[in-house]
């Protein structure tokens, strides 16, 4: 099929933009979504902060914050985005949706992870007389590595994903493009182009953390 109607400086542009989205908000997504998982799985039921009332509440409101679909996420913050930017139009626009979006599904994987954790390494820490501070960077986070990585390898590619949705309320890169040439235009070779990009993208993403995830795994 003939690419005719592909604009390769608008592809590589829109490139760019979905990259852009896509760094910072996983960027910041973890770096909010990694303490949230850390105090749910610590106050969860038999560890070491438990308190049964604050946990089901940050639970419900994690559940929340997940179980809305993302495009109906992105339209409901639009108030809060221009707040925050000052616009909830272009890539900055789409980042404050995206980190949103993307921080309580990060931090539920992050308890998962934590979860898996063998409870007798958390008791022998106890008993060397390690602070829960101490427990938590020396013992949860190394034991959990392999883990987390996964779990940013899955919010990542998700991410790909919102940031493609983003284009219908114009939050630009890959997604625009195909809304606005692969769909509005009926250019059907935009469409695949963009597509094919988004799918070795993705590709990238998830090879490149399957392999931190075999590294750091203990043999």
């Amino acid at each position: 099929m003939a690419l005719e109607n592909v604009d390769w400086s608008e592809i590589a542009d829109g490139t760019v933009a979905t990259l852009t989205m896509l760094g910072f908000s996983t960027l910041f997504a973890v770096l909010i979504g990694l303490p949230i998982g850390i105090i749910l799985f610590l106050t969860s039921r038999g560890q070491l902060l438990e308190n049964r009332v604050f946990y089901g509440i940050a639970s419900v409101v994690v559940n929340i914050l997940r179980s809305v679909p993302f495009i109906i996420l992105m339209i409901l913050l639009i108030p809060v985005t221009k707040l925050i930017v000052g616009t909830s139009l272009g890539v900055l626009g789409a980042i404050p949706p995206l980190v949103i979006g993307a921080a309580p599904f990060f931090a539920r994987l992050v308890e998962t992870s934590l979860r898996e954790i063998d409870r007798g390494v958390i008791e022998a820490a106890q008993s060397m007389g390690a602070s829960n501070w101490q427990i938590v960077w020396n013992v949860l986070l190394p034991e959990a590595r392999a883990g987390l990585i996964a779990a940013i390898t899955i919010t990542t590619v998700t991410l790909v994903s919102y940031t493609a949705m983003s284009g219908v309320i114009g939050g630009g890169g890959l997604g625009d493009l195909a809304i606005r040439y692969g769909y509005q235009r009926f250019q059907t070779d935009v469409m695949i182009v963009t597509v094919v990009i988004l799918l070795v993208l993705v590709q990238i993403l998830q090879s490149f953390g399957d392999r931190l995830v075999l590294k750091f795994s203990r043999k």
